[in-house]
């Protein structure tokens, strides 16, 4: 049944921005290609179904993923694009009752999911006093994305993605920085860096820019990171437990779900404690 999804709005849950896996056609156990490694058991060439995913498009070992060897599974995060395409742009007809519709599905799906995850931080940045300065510009782009995910599946396919993401990405560095200059005294700056392995248990990183930096199995207990801009920080097996992350910004329930943390760990209230923190 074809379900109808507003347009995120400032101040709210972003629920239409979050996975309903129940409302989707099993698009990223498909559409998405996986390689034997530590985070997926076996090789999987993009569309073709995952071995685990049942008749009704769910996953036979959901419970049972990390013990499984597909961990990978469990950090992914489509911001809400499998529901959006199944319902929205599909109507509803699944790629098994319709088998004519599944390349053009398959191939529409990372593009919904990269404008998701756009409309997620854009949504955000419209939350944050601090960016009030550009909210008018925010709300602007924030409409024009999602009104190119309300396209045709033809239309999507021709969406330029990275033009969006550029135009987009201008905007939220200016609401870092309006963000981030509300915190006094200079702030560090490690945006790209190589910290893989870091040592900076207890740092205080408050107001950081740590866009795009490599923080892999990075020891960050207990380290303040209120108001940082996390945006494509890699914390894959990064050590979060007690690490406060409230105030914090651009960051996503995948970079939580690659992460390490505990019940001390401190998150912002749009995202949730993974189940395989302790």
């Amino acid at each position: 049944m074809s379900q109808k999804h507003e347009a995120p709005s400032a101040g709210g849950d972003r629920l239409d921005l979050q996975a309903d896996c129940g409302s989707c056609f099993g698009l990223c156990c498909v559409a998405l290609p996986f390689a034997a490694s530590a985070d997926f058991a076996v090789d999987k060439p993009a569309g073709k179904p995952c071995t685990n995913l049942q008749a009704d498009f769910s996953c036979g070992i959901h419970a049972r993923l990390r013990d499984k060897g597909f961990s990978g599974c469990t950090v992914f995060d489509c911001f809400g694009a499998g529901q959006k395409v199944s319902q929205v742009t599909f109507g509803g007809a699944d790629w098994r009752g319709a088998p004519g519709t599944a390349r053009q599905m398959f191939d529409v799906f990372p593009v919904m999911r990269q404008l998701h995850e756009l409309l997620w931080y854009l949504a955000e940045a419209l939350e944050l006093p601090a960016a009030r300065p550009v909210h008018k510009e925010l709300r602007r782009a924030l409409d024009e994305t999602d009104r190119l995910t309300r396209g045709s599946a033809d239309a999507l396919a021709e969406v330029d993605v990275s033009a969006v993401r550029q135009d987009v990405n201008a905007l939220l560095l200016r609401t870092s920085e309006l963000v981030r200059s509300t915190v006094p005294g200079r702030k560090k700056n490690h945006r790209g860096a190589d910290l893989i392995g870091a040592r900076l248990r207890g740092a205080d990183l408050r107001g950081a820019n740590l866009r795009g930096a490599y923080l892999i199995a990075a020891d960050l207990k207990g380290a303040d990171l209120r108001t940082a801009d996390l945006i494509g920080v890699d914390f894959r097996d990064a050590n979060l437990s007690g690490a406060d992350l409230t105030g914090s910004i651009f960051l996503t329930q995948a970079q939580l779900n690659a992460a390490k943390g505990d019940a001390s760990t401190k998150l912002p209230e749009a995202l949730s404690r993974p189940a395989h923190w302790k």
